[in-house]
């Protein structure tokens, strides 16, 4: 089952450097999810001067209680990098 995430980052002038910090270890995670066919695909959200902001990911799980338990050490999660976390069922539409 697929799930698409958006996640927003905290307004606070902090965050971008809590981002930056953690973010090799919260790639190296989702390299593994590739490897394992668990992420589809995924990255940053911008503004309009090109600040990450938040993120977005395509996940493929059993189930949503999966996800949740993936998400259990998820650095900008565990970090408090996202501030709103926002996960909904999804199906890729197949494009022959």
């Amino acid at each position: 089952m697929q799930f698409l995430l958006i996640a927003y980052d905290g307004t606070d002038p902090d965050v971008l450097d809590r981002r930056l910090k953690v973010r090799e270890e919260h790639l190296q995670k989702i390299a593994w999810l590739k490897k394992s066919g668990k992420f589809l695909f995924g990255g940053a959200i911008l503004d309009e001067t090109g600040k990450m902001i938040g993120s977005t990911i395509l996940y493929e799980f059993t189930d949503r209680q999966a996800l949740d338990e993936r998400l259990k050490d998820e650095p900008y999660i565990t970090k408090g990098v996202w501030e709103k976390v926002e996960i909904k069922p999804f199906r890729l539409a197949k494009i022959e």
